[in-house]
């Protein structure tokens, strides 16, 4: 089967699928480039309240593809330019206006794990796993991707993974902060799509400005008196107007968009 980033929609939900079920959804280099290309199009639809990110059948993502890595970063420039690849894929998840939600069932390793801690959310399986072993394999983590996990679980748990190799459960990843929740395998899709639902019944320009603010007071500095101001500018929109009628009139909002 060829591999390849599958996309579908449902309303307002998109469902990206890491599709490469021969190789436990390993990610080549063309899926790296189609994940990038899939995301920003998806960013650009004013229409879509949410997007999930999963793997094809009980696996989320094994890594990158390593039969390729002989060749596709045989020099540091191929090398260069084959990770710059992937931190653009990255940072498309990352910088997605949409929020976005990891359903993980299975291995989640290497690149895999980059993937999902690009997300906004992380839903894993009872079983799934958790690590990137790559110190096994005489190669390390290049930094533009390491910066997603290191802000997310921290410079501890990053030395841990790194420097053991050793692959996490999902307990041991829930404790240390890499996931949203646990549940049940059977009951992590369903869980994705539910949690999806929830995002998309809000205001989706309030879920955008949460991201956006929350990824600028992560960057430590002063709000100046401008970003002050802008942090009020739902009070123009059709969707706050909307969601305190709907809050005095003891009925389920209908947010817009606008």
């Amino acid at each position: 089967m060829k591999s390849d980033i599958l996309c579908e929609r449902d309303g307002a939900i998109a469902t990206v699928t890491l599709f490469n079920p021969d190789k436990l959804n390993a990610l080549n280099a063309l899926m790296w480039q189609r994940l990038r290309e899939t995301m920003s199009e998806l960013a650009a639809d004013d229409t879509l309240r949410c997007v999930i990110l999963r793997g094809e059948g009980l696996v989320f993502a094994a890594g990158g593809d390593l039969e390729e890595f002989r060749t596709a970063r045989a020099t540091v420039d191929l090398a260069l330019a084959y990770h710059e690849a992937v931190g653009a894929a990255l940072a498309a998840i990352e910088s997605c206006p949409q929020p976005t939600v990891a359903a993980i069932l299975g291995p989640c390793v290497g690149g895999g794990l980059e993937i999902a801690c690009a997300c906004d959310l992380r839903i894993a399986g009872e079983s799934a796993k958790f690590g990137a072993p790559i110190m096994k394999l005489g190669f390390s983590m290049y930094p533009g991707e390491l910066s997603g996990l290191l802000r997310l679980a921290g410079p501890a748990v990053a030395k841990e993974i790194l420097l053991e190799g050793r692959l996490l459960n999902a307990a041991e990843a829930y404790a240390k902060g890499l996931l949203t929740r646990v549940v049940a395998d059977a009951a992590v899709l369903a869980e994705a799509a539910a949690t999806a639902a929830r995002i998309a019944a809000g205001a989706p320009l309030v879920a955008r400005w949460h991201k956006q603010w929350i990824a600028r007071l992560i960057e430590g500095r002063p709000l100046t008196e401008d970003e002050k101001r802008d942090s009020f500018a739902f009070l123009g929109t059709q969707d706050y107007a909307e969601g305190l009628a709907a809050f005095l009139e003891k009925r389920p909002p209908r947010f817009t968009g606008r």
